[in-house]
């Protein structure tokens, strides 16, 4: 009699599925790394536009002055993040910084969002905010 060789349809459905198990965790860990590195869009942002601020400050003596050239909301560069001011007055701002609805960082719920203060003051809402600056 002759020995064949092979693999049985068996073996075959176990690699099949042992494959399809790890591609699932792969991939639940890529769409987590891209969010976190995402936020780094939303910092970056915030820093600029906090920066614009103060140079209005240093210039005009208030954030809000009407010469200042920075209008709200602001986007960042891949649109993924709108900032916002609330809480601003000629010598204090808060900045926010948003996921746009609809976008992938709108399911980031370690960090919902990002706020930045003109004392430098960072903090975030989500259930994870330690991760977020």
């Amino acid at each position: 009699m002759k020995k064949t060789s092979g693999f049985s349809l068996i073996e075959l459905t176990i690699v099949v599925a042992i494959v399809a198990v790890l591609s699932m965790i792969a991939a639940g860990f890529y769409r987590d790394n891209v969010i976190a590195s995402n936020r780094t869009e939303a910092r970056a942002t915030l820093a600029e536009v906090a920066g614009s601020l103060e140079k209005c400050r240093a210039l005009y003596g208030s954030y809000n002055h009407a010469n200042c050239n920075v209008s709200f909301p602001v986007l960042s560069d891949s649109n993924l993040y709108s900032i916002t001011a609330s809480a601003m007055a000629g010598t204090t701002f808060t900045l926010s910084a948003n996921p746009v609805p609809g976008l992938s960082q709108a399911g980031d719920a370690e960090c919902k969002s990002l706020t930045l203060t003109n004392t430098g003051v960072k903090g975030a809402t989500g259930d994870n905010t330690p991760v977020c600056w």
